[in-house]
């Protein structure tokens, strides 16, 4: 049966389409590549069937709805890019196995073009953004599963029952999981702020990482509730379909957005052994993928190089987020403690990754509060980059907010900025005080103010 088994969890943010994110969608670069890697499985795999769960399909409280639509379609007008179109066969010979296999299990179900009000084969966003990475052309027949309010335990069982169809059927079956993780994870992120959508990612990374499906469901309720995520059962439907068959693999997880975005495959041995030296399930040593973004890696690789050797790495922007022109901070910690922070407002190089390089230098090196780092202290650093977007200027201080804007501060040739969401200053007051002693500026002259937003990677 192992032979005859894949699995993938794809994020689904419509910006990491490039056609939806345009130079944005790089941003997200590790993530769209983790996905490039699993359409190479998929295809390899040549499944009979894909069955696809979606925390965006049409949803019933208390039963799993399947569309057994002949065909299925849709695309992402509503993100402004029409072009991105999916048109798949249906599999509704697969729907009634799956269908057969959930209510001798027990489990309630309902056919969406039975069910009025469903959009029967209608893609939502969270098959279309996958199925645009893995199956852009249509070219497996799809079977699209809806989440239900369910018990845990009862999405376990429905894949338990997919993979009972499958057997029964003899049908290869390639399962994507569709999902995202906490949309909480930062101060501006969609769903509001909680410190705890950290820790569920890191649970659910350290889990997936170790194929351990069954221990996502002993995840604790509140744990769960406090990160304000939209994956979970959808894996866990995911966990019942391998039953601990085939081994895992993360391949990418990053959080640009305030959301965490996971990609992992499960399948045998021998078709995850060629992609890296990453360990599988069942091993130790770290979540690949979870440890920096793309700008983080550049700022540490920049500094290292320096740091040790007095070496400039060579670095080519290529295309996306990196090809871009803008200002950037290079900030360094070692604990609590800043160690450095240097920084351009406006963009002074042809490309951000010039622009990350030279300011991590000199975030490291001439930092005139500390002294240049140490090669000891390097496996110690902490590294952030935050990507400026262009300043606005503010009329009123209304209109400021410490954790989703930062500030510039100008009186005459005198000028200040200061970062957002930064630990400590917790009003406007103390923001815009901070700024002007930067500048130079007493904290009673009247000074012209301008906001701006931050990428931030760490």
């Amino acid at each position: 049966m192992d032979s005859e088994t894949l699995g993938i969890i794809a994020p689904h943010p419509p910006i990491m389409v490039p056609e939806v994110g345009g130079e944005r969608s790089g941003v997200t670069a590790r993530s769209a590549e983790a996905m490039r890697t699993a359409r190479g499985l998929l295809e390899g795999f040549d499944p009979d069937v894909v069955v696809l769960s979606s925390p965006h399909a049409p949803i019933a409280r208390d039963a799993f709805l399947l569309d057994d639509s002949p065909r299925l379609t849709g695309d992402l007008a509503g993100f402004g890019a029409p072009s991105v179109r999916i048109e798949s066969a249906g599999s509704t010979t697969f729907a009634a196995a799956v269908r057969e296999a959930a209510e001798h299990a027990g489990l309630p179900t309902a056919l969406r073009t039975e069910v009025p009000g469903t959009d029967p084969g209608t893609l939502d966003h969270g098959s279309l953004v996958p199925l645009s990475f893995l199956d852009p052309d249509g070219r497996y027949p799809l079977l699209v599963l809806s989440l239900s309010f369910l018990p845990e335990e009862a999405h376990v069982l429905l894949g338990r029952a997919i993979a009972h169809a499958a057997a029964s059927t003899r049908q290869r079956v390639a399962y994507v999981a569709s999902g995202d993780l906490s949309h909480r994870l930062t101060r501006d992120a969609p769903a509001g702020y909680s410190p705890r959508g950290k820790d569920f990612d890191e649970r659910v990374l350290e889990l997936v990482g170790d194929g351990d499906f069954e221990g996502l469901a002993s995840i604790e309720p509140d744990l769960v509730e406090a990160a304000g995520q939209c994956g979970l059962r959808s894996f866990l439907i995911l966990g019942g379909f391998l039953d601990g068959r085939v081994p895992t693999r993360v391949l990418a997880y990053e959080g640009p957005w305030g959301v965490g975005y996971l990609t992992a495959v499960s399948a045998p041995r021998d078709m995850l052994d060629p992609l890296s030296e990453t360990p599988v399930a069942g091993t130790k040593g770290g979540v690949p993928g979870a440890d920096e973004t793309e700008p983080v890696r550049l700022a540490r690789d920049a500094i290292e190089a320096f740091v040790r050797s007095g070496r400039i790495v060579g670095v080519r922007s290529g295309e996306g987020l990196l090809s871009q022109r803008a200002g950037a901070f290079v900030s360094l910690h070692i604990g609590r403690e800043l160690r450095g922070c240097i920084g351009t407002i406006a963009p002074t190089r042809d490309h951000l990754a010039d622009e990350i390089v030279a300011n991590a230098i000199q975030a490291a090196t001439q930092d005139p509060r500390f002294p240049p780092v140490e090669v000891s202290e390097l496996e110690t650093l902490d590294i952030k980059v935050d990507v400026l977007h262009d300043p606005e200027p503010v009329d009123d201080t209304s209109e400021l907010d410490v954790a989703r804007y930062g500030v510039i501060v100008s009186k005459d040739w005198r000028r200040g900025l200061l970062l957002p969401d930064l630990e400590g200053v917790d009003t406007v007051e103390q923001q815009l005080a901070i700024a002007k002693r930067k500048a130079g500026i007493a904290r009673d002259e009247t000074a012209s103010i301008e906001r701006f937003r931050v990428d931030r990677y760490s």
